[in-house]
């Protein structure tokens, strides 16, 4: 019986242990909804020895002109990142897409907002810290960008990361960098500049640029023919106004997203040390 009682004993020991391992072993969570619609929904992945102290976050946002585009569009970015900061806790998540008149704007800004409050609430069951940092890609940027300079709650963003992403929707309008420009964003908004300005004025990062906000890193094609790079300058030079630690990086003759495997390592080169600066 002696014997018997410390097997068990034994047992329980490193089935107790195990379980430890395995609440702390990298996990992954695929179309977790943060909301009731069908693109209201991300991709977790947690790193190994995480902890709501030591784990900072990084929400990574999609582009598509916030009228297509999937999170599936940055599987890319999640594989270097993984590599490149394994002790971030990643979420890659999706919006709704406007369409049709439907999902209109602010509907993409509410969706990135409704993420981070749920990523927010689920930090202790994920076991990840209140450190926030977001990276997007053209539409995406933008989101991002508006998301870290707007709200401060539940969460003020540390550091944010834009591809080729629209700062001045005003300016891209006015300005564009070809014809069709316009009309995306009319589309989009269900407006015009001097239609419907709060609307284009609170849709704007560029506006909520002030003292204060995340430290930026900005990355733009000089041949980019959607974005025009002065979205990314301006923004440069508001933020440098303020004092804000901003970063500038223009390829020359890249174009919209269409870079080669040199210039994607590099600008991924660049994000990391960003982030282990800002966002340690």
């Amino acid at each position: 019986m002696r014997i018997l009682f410390v097997c068990l004993l034994t047992m329980l020991f490193f089935a107790s242990c195990k379980k430890k391992e395995d609440a702390n072993a990298a996990k992954t969570f695929l179309n977790v909804k943060y909301g009731t619609d069908a693109k209201q929904a991300m991709d977790v992945y947690l790193p190994a020895g995480r902890s709501t102290t030591g784990t900072p976050v990084l929400i990574l946002i999609h582009g598509g002109g916030w009228t297509e585009g999937s999170r599936n569009d940055l599987n890319v970015f999640v594989d270097t990142l993984k590599r490149r900061l394994p002790n971030y806790a990643i979420f890659n998540i999706s919006y709704r897409l406007a369409a049709n008149g439907q999902n209109l704007f602010p509907a993409q800004e509410n969706d990135v907002k409704a993420a981070v409050e749920f990523i927010f609430s689920k930090r202790n069951e994920y076991a990840v810290s209140d450190r926030f940092a977001f990276i997007g890609a053209s539409a995406g940027a933008h989101l991002a960008l508006l998301q870290a300079y707007k709200y401060s709650t539940p969460v003020k963003a540390k550091a944010v990361v834009s591809f080729f992403g629209p700062t001045e929707l005003v300016q891209m309008y006015n300005n564009p960098p070809n014809p069709l420009v316009p009309l995306l964003l009319a589309s989009v908004t269900g407006a015009t500049p001097s239609s419907n300005p709060v609307l284009y004025q609170q849709s704007s990062p560029y506006t909520f640029a002030i003292a204060g906000v995340a430290p930026t890193l900005l990355l733009h094609g000089s041949n980019d023919l959607i974005v025009a790079p002065s979205q990314s300058t301006l923004l440069h030079t508001k933020l440098t106004a303020a004092n804000v630690p901003s970063q500038s990086v223009v390829y020359n003759g890249a174009g919209h997203g269409d870079w080669d495997a040199a210039t994607y390592a590099d600008a991924f080169a660049k994000v990391a040390v960003f982030l282990k600066q800002y966002h340690p």
